[in-house]
């Protein structure tokens, strides 16, 4: 009977401990899978490194979002100033190039006319040396007639030259022989307005050596290249300079006023050069985010001189070998900028919208 007793309190012992297992498990299970699981979930953050703040971005999370890096280049840089351009209305120049013409016209017919005159004279004073072939009179009227002839033929030549000096004067040599020349390619450019004209006044030091070419800003922003024509025998009375003619292989509103960027005789330097792409804008000012490790990211001040056609021209800030971020600078700003230590509720935050 004692024996049956201890065997009946070791199978209740067993059931017990059993059952107290059994809420164990199913009360509180062990958080083992999501410990792992958030563990190995890679996520971004701002962190301070060296005084630096530093947004931290794992490599799979970059790649996920696409961020691209690029090493900064060196590009050659030539000094330059900037001047006043205008751009010139050609009406002018077309109505004195139609005179010309009518006048050149009329010097040949004038020309031919004297020439015969002049041979009818010769031919009449040999016929009247020989035996008074012809009369006194007839002699006496071809005379005349030659003289007036050659009269006409000096005026007409006055004239011609009259308007090329006009042209000389108001718009230099090179629209002078353009305009001059029967067929001259840079005329027909400008009569079709593919061609545009700006009278541009230098700095007083290049008075005697003028570039080239210049880079002129358009109205639309763009920067065209304009070659030189020849110097401007007329300036702007309300700019101080050497006033000269360029030509633009673009058509421009007559009357336009802009800025214009000369070369100048100074040795190119090397300058580093942060692409439009990798710049973000933030407080008024422009930013790019440098990679000093691969998976940091610190933001920097772009302080840039100038903006040239492949990005900002930079003097400090930035060194060769640099890496800037040219593509999800926008995200890392978002980033760095977003509150931390606040949870969101939602896993994927796109769906949160709703």
């Amino acid at each position: 009977m004692r024996y049956r007793l201890l065997f009946f309190c070791a199978i209740t012992l067993a059931l017990a401990a059993g059952a107290c297992w059994y809420i164990y498990q199913n009360l509180y299970p062990k958080p083992t899978s999501t410990i792992t699981t958030a563990q190995a979930a890679p996520q971004a953050g701002v962190q301070t490194v060296n005084g630096e703040t530093v947004v931290a971005v794992s490599q799979a999370i970059q790649q996920a979002s696409h961020i691209e890096v690029a090493p900064l280049a060196l590009v050659t840089k030539q000094p330059d100033a900037n001047a006043w351009a205008t751009v010139v209305d050609l009406q002018p120049l077309f109505d004195l190039h139609n005179r010309l013409a009518a006048a050149r016209a009329d010097l040949d017919t004038l020309t031919a006319q004297a020439g015969n005159s002049h041979t009818q004279y010769e031919r009449s004073n040999v016929l009247y040396e020989d035996d008074r072939n012809v009369s006194q009179k007839s002699l006496q009227d071809a005379r005349a007639g030659m003289q007036a002839d050659q009269a006409k033929l000096q005026s007409a030549t006055a004239a011609v030259g009259g308007l090329e000096a006009t042209l000389r004067q108001q718009f230099g040599d090179a629209l002078a022989r353009a305009s001059i020349a029967p067929t001259s390619d840079l005329f027909q450019r400008l009569l079709s307005g593919r061609t545009a004209v700006l009278r541009v006044t230098l700095p007083a030091g290049l008075q005697s050596n003028a570039p080239a070419r210049i880079t002129v800003d358009a109205p639309d922003g763009e920067h065209v290249t304009a070659t030189k024509l020849s110097a401007s025998p007329l300036a702007d009375p309300s700019i101080q300079g050497s006033p000269w003619f360029y030509a633009a292989d673009r058509a421009l509103p007559v009357g336009t006023r802009t800025s214009a960027h000369v070369p100048m005789p100074a040795p190119a330097s090397q300058r580093l050069v942060v692409p439009e792409s990798a710049v973000v804008w933030y407080g008024g000012q422009p930013w790019a985010y440098v990679q000093t490790a691969p998976d940091h990211f610190t933001r920097r001040y772009v302080s840039a001189g100038d903006e040239g056609d492949q990005g900002f021209l930079v003097y400090s800030g930035f060194h060769t070998g640099d890496r800037v971020v040219t593509q999800g600078a926008q995200l890392l700003l978002s980033e760095e900028l977003k509150p931390q230590g606040i949870a969101t509720a939602c896993k994927d935050p796109p769906e949160c919208d709703d």
